[in-house]
């Protein structure tokens, strides 16, 4: 080997490996392409599905997984929960368009080291990829603030009904309702019994503050479509 490419090739072996996994394919192909630019990072492989971020995940052994939250097939929380289970060292950093008011928390509770949103400048979401390799956290400044003052404030009962006060579960469940579901639907989707779909909408009507199935629908949709923009859950 000539010393050339003797030397490219060392410089590789001390980039870090990063799987990319999100299932639309521009996104992906953007990103590659963003991680390959820098000289400290590259990219070790993709993933469209939950099923294939496991597969990648064994078969590459990343250093770090940016994942998106909204893939096909299984809702992000519950996939980063399984992750951590099976790969505890593995960092995770999610890139989602997912309200980080709402889900930052909960993907950090779940085992994730990050959260950003794809909103933000390329810049930003290069620096939160060096910030979780890194070993430490990253939320976005106005998250941390929110985060903190969430930990000093006095607990005092929520003035009115928030989604923010439901489980991942239940938010899960509200995210279906809101992208026109069934509650069959929802079952099949989730895994669960018809009758524990019914039980999580009965806490929903509950916890929300609603009287019957159609004030849950209504407000899910418009909760969607708040949160979520137009809810994709083909």
């Amino acid at each position: 080997m000539s010393p050339e490419l003797n030397k490219e090739s060392e410089k590789s072996k001390t980039r870090k490996r990063i799987l990319v996994a999100d299932d639309h394919p521009i996104v992906r192909d953007g990103l590659v392409q963003l991680i390959n630019q820098q000289a400290d990072l590259i990219c070790c492989g993709q993933a469209a599905t939950q099923t294939e971020v496991f597969a990648a995940v064994n078969a590459h052994r990343p250093e770090l997984l940016v994942l998106d939250l909204r893939l096909k097939d299984g809702d992000g929380l519950e996939l980063i929960k399984s992750l951590k289970s099976q790969y505890p060292d593995l960092p995770i950093l999610v890139l989602s368009q997912f309200d980080e008011e709402l889900y930052a928390e909960r993907a950090l509770r779940a085992g994730a080291f990050g959260y950003v949103m794809k909103e933000q400048a390329s810049k930003e979401v290069v620096d939160a990829m060096r910030t979780v390799l890194a070993g430490r956290i990253y939320v976005t400044p106005a998250m941390t603030a929110r985060l903190l003052q969430k930990a000093i404030a006095t607990k005092q009962p929520s003035a009115e009904p928030s989604a923010e006060n439901l489980t991942d579960r239940e938010l899960q469940v509200l995210h279906y309702l809101g992208g026109g579901l069934s509650t069959r639907e929802i079952a099949a989707k989730m895994r669960l019994s018809i009758k524990t779909v019914e039980t999580y909408r009965e806490h929903l009507k509950h916890k929300l503050g609603l009287r019957n199935a159609e004030e849950l629908v209504y407000y899910a949709r418009n909760w969607a479509e708040k949160n979520l923009g137009s809810p994709r859950l083909e």
